[in-house]
């Protein structure tokens, strides 16, 4: 949904009403996850996608159907063995999406929520997606103030509470309430989307390497510093556009910044002066992932100094070195390939090995604590 945003928000802008269908719950194998989205717009324009292009034709044809009648739709789509040639998944899964009119009169807060979301101000949505409440009403909420109506004052305030906490995570999914917002009944379901800033990649060490990571660290979402202590090296023209370059010692910066469960860490500095305090400090803070380059030979001797700096064990065993995934890799691009893969690997519980050798689910979830 984010990447298509820029483009919902200049249609509501010119007022031209558009269909929105958004992955809203998956099962099994399924190829895009909740919040996935795609629209149609003025003359038939798509942007976006819910399958990978499996179902696109007919959540193409929904969409329009609704901005014709007015009136959201649930619609679930999975494989059928009875019918190979039916609409659905090949790969096994399903997924169920809300597709959804929207305009200024049913949606008058979604330039606002755009807005925001351009900018990075943390905001969610929260969407009635199944119950006796208006399907595709919308309630968006930031952290200070909220827009909108699910229908019920009661519905607002438990969907505002648990919107704020699922924002404060990151997290998006399905929500189930009582008509007025009971919390052990399960009449409506309610689609929470969480908007949250981009997480933040943070590389140190300004070399050839640090520009092909940075590089895919933008290309995956994140928001990307690199920092080095050496201005002759930590200069924008040597990075891509959009990263920012700080001039400082790395366990400095880092310790006069925030990090969270999001946040990853890449050491590409090479030099035990920079390498040593800046790991101290990065093992001892909230981040996802915390990478250091080097040989084998380079990393025991780092860890060596680490352990000697009085970090615990669990501490130590955070850091991925060296780093990466065992791809062969070479140039600064393939390393930076190699870094990137350990980063998605670790995030959603994947081995690593090739997709021939494995069996199970294609796409897994998220791993514990990831």
């Amino acid at each position: 949904m984010r990447d298509v945003l820029p483009v919902l928000g200049g249609w509501w802008a010119a007022g031209a009403p558009f269909g929105l269908a958004t992955v809203v719950a998956t099962s099994r194998s399924a190829p895009r996850d909740p919040g996935a989205a795609m629209a149609v717009g003025p003359d038939d324009e798509v942007v976006g996608s819910v399958s990978g292009g499996c179902v696109e034709g007919a959540v193409f044809e929904l969409a329009r159907e609704v901005v014709a009648s007015g009136e959201a739709r649930l619609a679930a789509f999975g494989y059928d063995d009875g019918d190979a040639l039916a609409v659905g998944l090949p790969c096994g899964g399903e997924i169920t999406l809300l597709v959804r009119p929207v305009t200024a009169r049913l949606d008058p807060a979604f330039g606002e929520v755009a807005a925001s979301v351009g900018a990075g101000r943390p905001v969610a949505v929260a969407t009635v997606a199944d119950g006796p409440a208006r399907r595709g009403a919308a309630l968006a909420v930031w952290p200070d103030r909220t827009a909108g109506t699910l229908g019920s004052p009661g519905l607002d305030a438990a969907v505002t509470a648990d919107a704020r906490g699922e924002l404060a995570l990151g997290a998006t999914g399905l929500r189930h309430y009582g008509p007025r917002g009971e919390r052990r009944e399960d009449a409506v379901a309610v689609f929470l989307h969480s908007f949250a800033p981009p997480p933040r990649m943070l590389v140190f060490g300004a070399i050839d390497y640090a520009a092909a990571v940075a590089r895919i660290g933008g290309f995956l979402g994140y928001r990307v510093t690199v920092c080095d202590a050496r201005p002759v090296f930590a200069t924008p023209k040597r990075f891509p556009a959009g990263v920012e370059v700080v001039v400082d010692w790395p366990h400095r910066y880092l310790g006069g910044i925030r990090t969270d469960a999001r946040t990853v860490i890449c050491v590409l500095t090479h030099d035990p002066k920079f390498d040593v305090p800046l790991l101290q400090e990065a093992l001892r803070r909230p981040a996802a992932y915390i990478g250091a380059m080097g040989s084998r030979r380079t990393h025991e001797e780092r860890m060596r100094r680490l352990a000697g700096t009085g970090l615990a064990a669990a501490e130590l065993a955070r850091l991925r070195s060296p780093v990466g995934l065992d791809l062969g890799a070479r140039t600064p691009e393939e390393v930076a390939v190699s870094v990137a893969a350990e980063i998605v690997a670790l995030r959603w519980g994947g081995s690593g090995a090739p997709l021939t050798g494995t069996a199970g689910a294609v796409h897994p979830r998220a791993a514990p604590g990831a």
